[in-house]
């Protein structure tokens, strides 16, 4: 019986030779039928891969036997689809940053990972600090992906991009923040493991980060704490919920009917993201949403 498998990892370490450790990911992945996407760069690796469960744990083996990702903490997902059909294609690339805030210069990486960036939390620490003090929680990803899913109260920036958050912090769009605890929080870890950095540099002087991300989290309080909603996701899930009492917060751009789907535009030329519903999913066209106020852009 098939059992597709969705892996999410990422790792701050020194590469001497990305385009090395690129042809020999790309190599591993066509030999194991896996599908997805690893970026490289001279500070780690980041990625997202699925496949059948013994191609998936063979990947998993062969990638820690490398010494540099032997503490790569690979965070496990049920894929719908068999032989890596949850992504489209295979793509292995090298780029100048593992996440594209447009700051490659701003990090320092050693072989303990980002160095200055916020303290760490667990989720049973998040709910610690919580409870001790008033704290804001800082969305670090898409605005788009905040539409159906974030944590209670959440500042989400207005961003079309990730680029976009260099930006708003140097324009002093959160200044209000910097003496103020603040945790960041993302996906997996890894965009606000760098965003608690690039924040600690401008002086916010009281960062912490979410360990391992909201996937960590919803593993371990599922609907039960912080967060409401569901988690979108980078392949054809398109979102994901951690309990069959997840609230839905999303609303139809077409009709505002509550909903948690998110669908691409229907036009090819435009990257567009939507909340829909299922009665509007075929409705995604350019000149329908182009009017649509609160449009969201990726």
């Amino acid at each position: 019986m098939s059992v597709p498998k969705i892996l999410l990892f990422y790792l701050f370490t020194p590469l001497a030779d990305p385009d090395a450790v690129r042809l020999w990911q790309r190599d591993l992945c066509e030999s194991l039928g896996l599908k997805g996407r690893i970026l490289i760069s001279k500070d780690g690796i980041n990625g997202t891969v699925g496949g059948e469960l013994k191609d998936v744990k063979k990947y998993v083996r062969k990638t820690r036997q490398y010494p540099a990702f032997k503490s790569i903490d690979f965070k496990w997902g049920e894929g719908s689809k068999g032989n890596g059909g949850d992504f489209p294609r295979l793509s292995v690339k090298v780029r100048d940053e593992l996440v594209s805030f447009g700051a490659p210069g701003e990090l320092t990486v050693n072989e303990h990972g980002i160095a200055g960036g916020g303290a760490r939390l667990t989720p049973e620490q998040l709910h610690e600090l919580v409870a001790a003090k008033q704290v804001t929680f800082f969305d670090g990803r898409n605005s788009f992906e905040a539409e159906i899913g974030r944590f209670r109260d959440a500042v989400v920036p207005d961003v079309e991009n990730t680029r976009d958050f260099v930006a708003e912090l140097d324009r002093g769009a959160y200044d209000h923040l910097k003496n103020e605890p603040v945790v960041t929080y993302c996906t997996g870890g890894i965009r606000c493991e760098v965003l608690s950095s690039l924040m600690i540099n401008r002086g916010f002087r009281e960062v912490y980060q979410l360990d391992g991300g909201i996937v960590t989290y919803g593993e371990t309080f599922a609907d039960q704490g912080l967060w409401e909603g569901s988690l979108y996701v980078f392949d054809e899930r398109k979102a994901i919920q951690f309990s069959d009492s997840a609230l839905v917060i999303g609303h139809c751009y077409v009709c505002g009917e509550p909903t948690s789907r998110m669908e691409n535009c229907g036009d090819l030329a435009c990257r567009t993201q939507l909340v829909v519903c299922d009665e509007h999913a075929s409705a995604t066209a350019c000149a329908e949403h182009s009017a649509v106020s609160g449009k969201i852009k990726v």
